[in-house]
């Protein structure tokens, strides 16, 4: 897909872009570069004869990548707009996008609204909420509304979780990370929500790379907004159904789906029990990765990354963001049995 390019070029980040966040990601403190685990693929046999490399956005701070996207964003959302008296930010989020902003929010002194669908577990709400950040819960289907009305009837500004310049540059940066450690992989798979960070990173590796490479975004069955985009040829609104509630939110981002037009080789779909299937693997091999976190592997395990024979294979562990509970209620075996 990505030689039938079709958006405005005028709208897609830069390498220039991308490199210009990494001073701002590297002040701010709450940044780290993640490890990269490399030829790991004696640890999972199942992804037959390939050099398997491994991302860990997993064992980013706030536990996924949203951080380096949210002190991009909001650092010049807050430079551009804060005055004497502080104006609250409001975004939508499922979680990880929410926890990163609420803590960015909280050591900048400033007030902030989340707007989260009822589904969340409560977990998630308590952790936001006790960094000062206010949630309001709604529907799926309510929450652009709820977020627009926050905006006009109490003047927040509204920061958009996943389909934003800001974010994507920032996210490139992981890109980056991986080619300055030597790696040049062939092909590259990352799990895709409303896009910004397959985006992002497929930008980077485009634009940075020394050879051509391959990648891929992956979402869930019950929630492939960005496969109907790239189907439809714009993007798409669907209500969304996944164990992965991270890669489920109501629409594709129209600037997400340009960069996935222009850079993403295609976009692949796996089912939540094989999302949770790829939890237990990778958990039984030390990796804590929450189901979002999971479904780029979960392609991999199960064979759905064309023309990976011999080749050098980088996949993205997104988010580890799951508590005791969670892995407990996803994974009911967790000492034996096929899950693990």
């Amino acid at each position: 897909m990505a030689s039938e390019a079709q958006g405005d070029e005028q709208t897609l980040v830069t390498l220039e872009d991308i490199e210009a966040t990494r001073p701002r990601l590297q002040r701010s403190g709450m940044v780290v570069r993640t490890p990269l685990l490399r030829d790991v693929q004696a640890m999972f046999p199942e992804v037959g004869n390939l050099r398997l490399h491994l991302k860990l956005e997993n064992m980013q701070t706030t536990g996924s990548f949203k951080i380096r996207g949210v002190v991009n964003q909001l650092g010049q959302v807050i430079e551009e707009t804060q005055g004497p008296q502080k104006r609250s930010l409001v975004t939508m989020s499922a979680g990880n996008y929410g926890r990163a902003f609420a803590h960015y929010l909280q050591r900048a002194g400033v007030p902030g609204v989340c707007v989260m669908p009822i589904t969340v577990p409560d977990n998630r709400v308590a952790l936001i909420k006790s960094m000062g950040v206010r949630v309001e819960q709604c529907p799926t289907s309510e929450i652009q509304s709820t977020v627009d009305q926050l905006v006009r009837e109490e003047g927040c500004i509204y920061c958009h979780s996943f389909d934003d310049r800001r974010l994507i540059a920032a996210y490139g940066t992981c890109s980056l990370e991986v080619l300055e450690e030597g790696l040049q992989p062939d092909v590259v798979v990352v799990c895709c929500g409303g896009g910004g960070l397959v985006s992002g990173i497929a930008a980077a590796f485009h634009l940075a790379s020394k050879k051509p490479v391959k990648v891929y975004a992956v979402e869930p069955e019950g929630s492939n907004a960005m496969w109907e985009s790239m189907r439809a040829g714009h993007a798409v609104t669907k209500p969304p159904k996944s164990v992965a509630s991270g890669l489920s939110p109501p629409f594709a981002g129209k600037l997400c789906y340009a960069h996935c037009r222009q850079y993403v080789e295609a976009v692949l779909l796996v089912s939540d029990q094989e999302i949770l299937q790829a939890m237990g693997t990778l958990l039984h091999r030390g990796l804590k990765a929450e189901p979002s976190g999971c479904a780029a592997m979960a392609a991999l395990l199960c064979g759905r990354v064309p023309d990976v024979e011999g080749k050098d294979v980088l996949v993205v562990v997104t988010g580890g963001n799951v508590s005791v509970e969670e892995l407990h209620s996803h994974l009911p075996s967790p000492l034996g049995g096929g899950v693990v």
